[in-house]
């Protein structure tokens, strides 16, 4: 008989549940393959309707409550998924017994960390809990962006070395782990993606380009790629129609998104929103020289 004290490492599937859509696209996917999921609905994080699936809804830094939901649902496998828009404050961290002792270490990180850090120490929490953490694209390797244009549109002459000012870009900001995304228009980067994430930095582009400090009559592009040092169990750079939305709003060409390190959030509806929209959407391979995608 497996031991009730202990979560089994082959048993039931748990999405953590932050900010957008991809939480419920996971629930959704992992029931289609026969999975029952269990939801870990983050307290004023998560956004969707889980009515459909067995759902906790918990505070960020409550560790001992999921370790017991965990615990009760036998639980093998975790997947983190959307957005933490806030840290946990010093008194909301609840930690297990296991933690105690680090608690100090726990709370310097969740508070003062880079994204990436945190999410290393998310993932280690985890697991020593018993759980094996996985990644969304093990769930749902279809989100996964493919190589080449997605959409009829392709990127032009200028568009692809705005592309390529954007990886170095994008590269450099990952490396600070700050953050995923770069704007370049021109061959110029106006816009590096912080903590406010893509759809506000797209914001702020469109708030420039009415201001007249961006050219208007140059399109460019929104590149976004993993970290360089990025456990790509968590946090793989996502976009899906707001992203589209926000990218036309900017005055934008078009969106390149790392291939097969970045997540397109129902691709159909991302590709009729940008055809709609006259914008361009295409999985880059980084590797290649800088003529190709």
């Amino acid at each position: 008989m497996a031991d009730l004290a202990r979560p089994d490492e082959k048993g039931r599937l748990a999405i953590v549940a932050g900010w957008g859509h991809l939480p419920l696209y996971l629930a959704q996917a992992a029931r289609a393959s026969g999975e029952d999921p269990v939801i870990i609905a983050l307290s004023d994080e998560a956004d969707q309707d889980f009515a459909d699936f067995e759902t906790l809804q918990v505070g960020v830094g409550d560790l001992a409550g999921i370790e017991r939901f965990l615990r009760e649902k036998r639980v093998g496998r975790v997947v983190m998924s959307g957005a933490v828009r806030r840290r946990p404050e010093w008194r909301d961290i609840r930690p297990t017994i296991k933690t105690l002792i680090r608690v100090p270490a726990v709370v310097r990180t969740l508070m003062s960390g880079g994204d990436d850090t945190v999410l290393q120490m998310v993932i280690r929490l985890f697991e020593g809990m018993g759980c094996r953490v996985i990644g969304a694209h093990d769930i749902a390797p279809n989100l996964l962006a493919r190589t080449g244009a997605l959409t009829e549109a392709n990127p032009s002459a200028d568009d692809l070395r705005d592309i390529e000012e954007g990886i170095k870009a994008a590269r450099a900001l990952g490396e600070l782990d700050i953050g995923q995304g770069a704007v370049s228009v021109g061959g110029r980067v106006v816009a590096l993606e912080g903590v406010e994430g893509t759809d506000r930095m797209l914001d702020r582009v469109a708030a420039l380009r009415e201001e007249g400090r961006i050219s208007r009559r140059r399109r460019g592009v929104l590149v976004k790629l993993c970290k360089p040092q990025q456990d790509i169990r968590a946090d793989l750079p996502a976009i899906g129609i707001s992203t589209v939305a926000h990218a036309a709003r900017a005055g934008l060409a078009g969106i390149a998104v790392e291939a097969g390190r970045a997540l397109v959030l129902d691709e159909q509806a991302v590709i009729a929103a940008a055809a709609d929209a006259g914008v361009f959407v295409c999985g880059i391979d980084t590797r290649l020289p800088k003529e190709g995608l």
